[in-house]
């Protein structure tokens, strides 16, 4: 894609009007001039300048504010180049109005809507494409836009409940370890000199945590430098397939995160399924699409290990039990979806359920990890504490004494 400058004079007289597209050949920006009834003037490639904007800067909500008054118009019987035209003035984030604006380029200058639109990857997903094109092709534009804004809207507050969950503890453990940092580093001394000073011998526990507070004063860069290059390392192996293979793996086994992701998983990919297949798109496609947005590479190679199974006659229940990584219950609802020619609609149920289990998982979670976060900054705030009083009791025994 490539952005072009244009000068050009409506057909019916009048001034000189000037404006930017972005499409792939300068005959594309003549071919909408001509469907404007403009007379080009000039036509030239904008030099591409510095570029620092980082990620879309298009949230989900906009995009589902989007498609739901994308429907709307759709089924009111507006002309989709006017819907387009109309939603690009109206929409508040100036990101989303330009893509809006390049597909409408696109749209008037002979392209599908869904063509379109799978220009713009990064806003519009793989997913969201193809289901615009069922829903050209069935003449049901606006009842799919409709299942994408509800699908959106379940997947987002899925992703926020898991994040949501994860947050929480984290934040609590980042700034404990923060407190036991400036500990070791500021506060611990004081009391070493001390010590020094009275020339007694130190117990065990007091021994360990003054030397711990030694190394870190003296090598704080060697640990810094450790966190970051373990983060590189980690980064590097999951890129690899192996090695993101595993780390998944390891991720779904985990003794409580594990449950949850799990659980997420499977809600996403239901979903995900179900809503490509109610829409008209083929089970194979769907399941490709399913895959890329799983999420997790066991999930991903399960999902094709049933796609690879459909495709040579045989059924998706089968691959998905022998990965283990959906339950019995699951594997068997969608083996009785595919057998009575409901799959969509048993996909769907066994989402809406999942999600529900979602929610169970993360109140228990929230609710286990309270008391175990109070235990374990309690060992350690509390075990640094009497580690530095224990020789200051010594001394006051020994001058009672």
């Amino acid at each position: 894609m490539a952005k072009f400058v244009y000068s050009a004079r409506p057909a019916t007289g009048g001034d000189i009007q000037t404006g930017e597209v972005e499409v792939k050949t300068k005959d594309e920006v003549l071919a909408y001039l001509h469907k404007q009834k403009m007379i080009p003037v000039s036509v030239r490639q904008k030099e591409a300048g510095l570029n620092l904007q980082i990620g879309t800067g298009v949230s989900t909500r906009d995009v589902v504010i989007f498609t739901r008054q994308f429907a709307t118009m759709i089924n009111s019987g507006l002309p989709l180049v006017q819907s387009l035209d109309i939603l690009a003035e109206q929409s508040e984030n100036q990101f989303l109005r330009k893509v809006i604006q390049e597909v409408l380029y696109a749209v008037e200058s002979g392209h599908t809507l869904a063509d379109a639109m799978g220009r713009h990857p990064k806003i519009f997903t793989d997913l969201y494409v193809n289901m615009v094109a069922a829903g050209e092709a069935g003449g049901i534009l606006d009842t799919i836009l409709l299942r994408l804004a509800t699908f959106l809207e379940k997947n987002d507050a899925l992703v926020r409940k898991i994040k949501g969950a994860m947050i929480y503890p984290g934040v609590i453990f980042s700034v404990a370890g923060l407190a036991v940092v400036i500990l070791l580093i500021f506060v611990i001394p004081t009391f070493q000199n001390m010590f020094e000073a009275a020339g007694i011998p130190l117990p065990f526990m007091t021994q360990l945590v003054i030397d711990m507070s030694t190394f870190l004063k003296a090598y704080w860069w060697a640990c810094g430098f450790g966190i970051i290059a373990a983060v590189v390392i980690i980064r590097q192996v999951y890129a690899t397939d192996s090695g993101q293979l595993f780390i998944d793996r390891v991720l779904l086994n985990l003794p409580i995160l594990g449950d949850l992701q799990r659980k997420a998983a499977v809600a996403r990919f239901t979903r995900t399924l179900g809503t490509l297949v109610s829409s008209g798109v083929s089970i194979l496609e769907g399941l490709e699409i399913t895959a890329k947005t799983a999420g997790n590479r066991v999930i991903h190679d399960a999902v094709m290990g049933s796609r690879a199974s459909i495709a040579g006659g045989e059924t998706i229940a089968g691959p998905l039990k022998e990965s283990g990584v959906f339950p019995p219950m699951v594997v068997q609802m969608i083996n009785v979806g595919e057998q009575t020619g409901g799959l969509d609609e048993m996909l769907t149920k066994i989402a809406d359920f999942y999600d529900e289990e979602v929610d169970a998982a993360v109140e228990a979670l929230l609710a286990a990890m309270e008391p175990i976060m109070i235990v374990v900054l309690g060992v350690i705030v509390g075990g640094m504490i009497v580690a530095m009083y224990l020789p200051i009791f010594d001394m006051i025994n020994a001058v009672q004494g």
